[in-house]
This record gives C-alpha cells, structure tokens and sequence, in this order.
C-alpha cells in the first residue's frame, strides 16, 4: 500500500524547484492553469514560495521543465506557457486571458490565444506558433486581419498591439507581408496599431520590431 501523502521526490527536490521558480515572477495566471492541469491545491495569496510550496509534484516539476528547463513538448503547450508569461511580463497590472473569444466589426467571433485588458479595455491581442514550420506570409496576413476586424470593432477602441510570438521562426515574406500592412494603415490615432514580432531563440522571447 502506497502512502497517498507521501511526495514522489523527496522534500528536497520539491525544495530545489520552489527555490529556482520563485525568481521566474511567475504571473498568478500560469501558477492557476498549471495547478488546473495538474489537479494541484494552490494557495490563493500570499508570498510565490508559499504558493509554489502548495502546489503538487507535478505541477512543480511541469513548471521547472517549462520556465527552468525550457524543455518542449510535441504538443508546444510547454512553448505557450513561456508564451503567456512573456506576454504578461509585457504589461504590467493588466489583466491577461487565455483563450478569448472577442467579436470584430465583421460580426466574426475571432478565438485568441492571449488577450491584454487594461482597466476592463482590451489593449493587446497576441498569438506564438509553437510547432510546425516557420511563419509564413499567409499566416501574418490572416493575424492581421484579424487584429484589425476587432480593432474597429466595439471592444477594440483601446486596442493597440498585435504580437506575433513564434518558437520556430519566421520566414522573410511573413515579416515583409506583416510590415507592408502595418505601415498601410492609416496614420491617425484612432485607428493606431503597432505590430510587433517576438522570436524564442536561446530560452528567451525577444521582439524585433517591424
């Protein structure tokens, strides 16, 4: 009989994962879904080591092989927590969801991976390919249509960034296809969009603008 109260690694490798993942400034956001994904307890508030320290194996050792490890998966679900985070890290005090549902002026009901809301006001939209190919043209043209149907739709008055994350690459005509709209666009305030693109090189996020 197996003792269901008993850790599967020991205190101290629990211990050594609290202590490296308590610098990585996890968002709340993360700590909620991985505990979901897990069926882990999480502590609601309090100091990131006493959440962490709440948490089960698994969810531990799923976040140290994501933001420690940096390993992937076949699945890239490890490429979009890194994703989310990078995200958040982005915008300070603001609200991010994961997989929203947000109406453009077409009357289409676009589903985006990361949404950023600012004082209830959606602010930015973001996406990260995480397995397959290279971004192509085709796959920067449908993201910016996107973007911009719910720009001049009712939710997007405030909306002001599109970030495209990628954790295999673009490909020249992407960054030349997403630059070409971008500066097409008007240039009065109101219908403002800055598009930004973010690479996964060397276990980190970094954005090169267009």
């Amino acid at each position: 009989m197996v003792n269901k109260g008993f850790p599967k690694f020991g205190m101290s490798q629990a211990g050594a994962f609290v202590a490296a993942l308590k610098n990585y400034n996890l968002p709340d956001f993360i700590l909620v879904l991985v505990a979901k994904e897990c069926k882990s307890e999480l502590l609601e508030r309090g100091r990131i080591d006493d959440r962490l320290q709440s948490m089960n194996d698994d969810a531990l050792e799923l976040l140290h092989r994501v933001f420690v490890g940096c390993k992937e998966d076949t699945a890239g679900k490890y490429a979009q927590y890194r994703f989310y985070a990078y995200v958040s890290s982005m915008y300070h005090k603001c609200e991010v969801i994961v997989n929203d549902t947000i109406p453009g002026v077409s009357g289409i009901n676009h589903k985006v991976p990361v949404a950023v809301k600012n004082n209830g006001m959606y602010i930015a939209i973001a996406y990260n390919k995480a397995t397959g190919n290279p971004v192509n043209a085709k796959e920067t043209t449908r993201f910016y249509n996107m973007v911009d149907d719910i720009k001049k739709g009712d939710h997007g008055t405030m909306l002001a960034d599109g970030i495209y994350g990628s954790s295999v690459g673009f490909r020249g005509d992407a960054l030349v296809e997403l630059e070409t709209l971008s500066k097409s666009r008007t240039n009065d305030p109101e219908n403002k969009l800055d598009f930004k693109t973010a690479n996964f090189e060397n276990n980190i996020y970094s954005v090169s603008k267009l």
